[in-house]
Formats: structure tokens, C-alpha cells, sequence
């Protein structure tokens, strides 16, 4: 990545949220035809130069790239139907885009940032890329969260990764709005109160601008502990968020609900150029 290249119009950066791994195969959800039109609305005028990926399936004590040359498809979940285990998302690698995250986040003040040249795309990263991008042509690297530190730790962490957006790279956090497996319903259109409450906080936060609110959900978010038991899901969010500064704006792109509980809420954040 030649990091000398600027872009007209600053890329704006994404939270989506990937739900359950069945997204990657049931037409019966909603979020599933949203990212499949993604390229048709436009989210992103013109194919980005490469993907930068936060997943809430690769949790680590440290940062951590993957650099690799191509992406191998990694079935991180269990007891799902045999097609499932035979989709590939086979897109090409992002060494230089990986260089230059450890130098940002280095430069960032988050020392020395780790590699693995091993690892592939997990399902938080290949099943909603799949849908959006299915050419699986542009390259993907994937950084890792910190579940044993906070929303602020990887909000900063989003601002150190803020060039990226003049270099032509797309920044997408991926997790949940919502993210308490043990409480998903069926689905009977009823939507446990807990997970509304939540999910309504977050979407004012966001769209009043309330970043540092945000970063503190555990405290401030009612039924935050309810709606994320394990903050690896929500982590993305903040990194996304961050990325865009302080002065962005947000935008709820799609909401939807499977089960009782699982939002799938995802949000488009903007600066003004």
C-alpha cells in the first residue's frame, strides 16, 4: 500500500453486525439481502483499494495483524448444516496494509503490535465480506480486540488507524448491536424488553454523537452486561467509531432482529470533509 495515496473523499468506516453464522446461508433474514445489496446502494461509491476487518472472533492479549497472501476461510462455529463448511471466501491477503497498521497503532502509542501468518478470515470477517464483496478480489486484512480492556482502549485504537481512510481502505467493524446467545428466542416478532432498551440506547448515543458515552456503555448503557456478557461483539463498533473521529456522524443503515434478542443494527460513520 503506497501510503502517499489520497483520496477525493475520505472513506467513511461501518459497524455491521454479523449475527449468527447461518447470515452466510438463510435468505430469511433480512440483514443477509442488506449486505448483498451493498455494493447496488452504493455505501461505497467506488471499490476500496482494501478491507480493514475488526472482527469479534479474534480476541488476543495484544493487537494483532494477520499478514498473509491469501486468506484462508476459517469455520470458527459448531453443529451447523455440511453447506455451511463448504463456502470459500478465498480473497487475497493485505501484507503492506498490515505494515502499515502496526506502524499507525506503534505511532499510536500501542507499542509493539503482534503478527500471525497463519491466520485466515474468521466468520465474523468472511460472512458479511461474502455478502457484500462475493468477488472476494480486494484484499483483507484482519486486527484483533481486547476483551480484557475497554471501549476506550479500542476507540483510541480507531483513531491511530484514522489515515487509513485518506489511503483508499475500507474500515469495518464486525460484531453484534446485541450479543447474548444464551438468550435467543424463537422468533415471535416479540422483542425481549432488555434488548430493545439497549439496542434504543446505543442508537440515540450514536446518532447524538455521545462517543465517550459510548466508550463507557458498560457503565452508562442499561442492560449493558445483559446485552454483551462478553464485550468481544461490541469492541468493533468502537474501533469503527474511533476511526471516524470525534466530529462524526452516525447513520443506522439497516435493523433488523433475529430471535428475540440478536439485533442486527449496523451503522455508517461520517466526517466532513
Amino acid at each position: 500500500m503506497q501510503t502517499a495515496f489520497k483520496l477525493k473523499k475520505r472513506m467513511d468506516t461501518f459497524f455491521i453486525s454479523h449475527g449468527s453464522p447461518t447470515l452466510s446461508i438463510d435468505d430469511s433474514l433480512p440483514a443477509r439481502h442488506f449486505l448483498k445489496s451493498w455494493q447496488e446502494k452504493g455505501f461505497v461509491p467506488a471499490p476500496p483499494r482494501a478491507i480493514l476487518i475488526i472482527s469479534g472472533h479474534w480476541e488476543t492479549h495484544e493487537p494483532t495483524v494477520n499478514v498473509v497472501d491469501r486468506n484462508d476461510t476459517i469455520y470458527d462455529f459448531y453443529g451447523f448444516p455440511k453447506r455451511m463448511y463448504e463456502l470459500k471466501y478465498p480473497a487475497p491477503g493485505a501484507p503492506q496494509l498490515a505494515k502499515r497498521v502496526k506502524e499507525l497503532l506503534s505511532e499510536g502509542g500501542f507499542g509493539r503490535v503482534k503478527e500471525d501468518r497463519t491466520r485466515g478470515l474468521d466468520h465474523g470477517a468472511w460472512v458479511p465480506l461474502m455478502l457484500m464483496y462475493p468477488e472476494a478480489d480486494i484484499p483483507v486484512c484482519q486486527l484483533s480486540v481486547q476483551t480484557e480492556l475497554d471501549g476506550t482502549h479500542h476507540y483510541n485504537m480507531g483513531k491511530a488507524l484514522t489515515p487509513l481512510r485518506d489511503e483508499g481502505v475500507l474500515i469495518i467493524g464486525s460484531g453484534s448491536a446485541t450479543h447474548n446467545l444464551r438468550a435467543i428466542g424463537r422468533s415471535t416478532g416479540r422483542i425481549v424488553p432488555w434488548a430493545l432498551e439497549f439496542d434504543n440506547w446505543i442508537k440515540d448515543s450514536l446518532l447524538n454523537g455521545r462517543h465517550e458515552d459510548v466508550n463507557q456503555y458498560d457503565k452508562k448503557a442499561p442492560h449493558a452486561k445483559m446485552a454483551h456478557p462478553w464485550p468481544d461483539h461490541f469492541y468493533p463498533l468502537h474501533v469503527a467509531l474511533g476511526a471516524a473521529g470525534g466530529t462524526a456522524s452516525a447513520e443506522l443503515i439497516h435493523h433488523s432482529w433475529q430471535g428475540e434478542s440478536l439485533s442486527y443494527a449496523s451503522y455508517r460513520f461520517t466526517t466532513a470533509q
